[in-house]
């Protein structure tokens, strides 16, 4: 692991660069530009930049016109805004038509942590991720986030782009290569498997150094794209370990875990545990939220050891 960049900064970052080598990218923003830092893309390109104001189901509605005129728009605001206010175009257009629109929903999970319990998105991924023709994706660090942008602009189809707020600690080297559908194996272990999406992927990762110092070995996946779902990692774990924990800072209903046992129950069932939030939260610190919810490395422990001592 490496230095700490916040998400936002590097979805900025890459937004401009992407912008460099693409004219056909245009960029809409909901007043939001400064936080989701896609008004970096406006210092250079304002000619291919909309901020259209606190309307996102106008600003989706636009993104498909955008992409009907062969543009590729990248849309944003905060995540829990994009799948409630502008549900209706993502359904009804976007996904319907299989659109090239490329949802951006940052803030994701508690990471807008002190604007307001409104801000808080952990249903997001159960709407989109329900939706034919959208494919879903969630990122860890500034790298995956750099690679996922240039990802998701080359990726014929509606998109839709997780991104936290947090600063997260870089774990991908710049030769990573990130492959929508298809999962990394971070680390290897024989005794349980975590599989983890977004700003969870750091605390698996700690979680999995707790659990060594106790004699557990434990295989962690980076599962960044919920759809397409990479049914062969997801069955080749269960088969290796034997069991299973999926992490997300999002509902357990719908997300992640929803659709990793799916795959499991279809395929090769064994036993699963699931971290995740199952109640609205609250406003304060991003971490301390984290903790109160049970989104933290020590809960990811505690469900490996039970789903450990499930198995036959």
């Amino acid at each position: 692991m490496g230095e700490m960049i916040a998400i936002r900064d590097a979805y900025g970052d890459a937004l401009q660069k992407l912008g460099a080598v693409n004219s056909d990218v245009v960029v809409l923003e909901a007043d939001a530009g400064s936080s989701s830092k896609s008004i970096l893309f406006s210092k250079k390109y304002p000619e291919r930049y909309f901020n259209v104001g606190i309307a996102e189901l106008n600003m989706t509605a636009m993104a498909a016109g955008f992409a009907l005129g062969k543009m590729i728009p990248f849309v944003n605001t905060f995540a829990a805004f994009m799948t409630t206010r502008a549900s209706d175009p993502i359904g009804s257009l976007i996904a319907y038509d299989n659109l090239n629109v490329k949802l951006c929903g940052t803030y994701s999970g508690l990471s807008d942590s002190y604007d307001g319990a409104s801000h808080n998105s952990i249903s997001d991924l159960a709407y989109v991720t329900s939706l034919p023709n959208m494919t879903v994706i969630s990122v860890c660090d500034a790298v995956e986030t750099e690679k996922a942008v240039f990802a998701a602009a080359r990726w014929e189809g509606p998109v839709y782009l997780r991104l936290s707020r947090a600063p997260a600690e870089v774990i991908f080297d710049w030769d990573y290569q990130f492959v929508i559908g298809k999962g990394v194996k971070l680390l290897k272990g024989e005794d349980a498997t975590i599989i983890a999406t977004g700003y969870m992927v750091q605390k698996s990762m700690i979680a999995a150094e707790m659990l060594k110092k106790q004699g557990i070995y434990t295989t962690v996946v980076d599962l960044h794209t919920f759809k397409p779902i990479d049914r062969d990692l997801i069955v080749a774990c269960a088969k290796e370990t034997g069991c299973m924990v999926v992490a997300e800072e999002h509902s357990v209903h719908g997300g992640l875990g929803s659709t990793v046992a799916k795959v499991v129950t279809e395929e090769y069932p064994v036993p699963m545990e699931f971290v995740g939030i199952n109640q609205f939260a609250e406003s304060g610190d991003y971490e301390a939220l984290l903790h109160k919810y049970h989104l933290d490395a020590d809960e990811i422990t505690r469900a490996v050891r039970k789903a450990i001592s499930r198995k036959r």
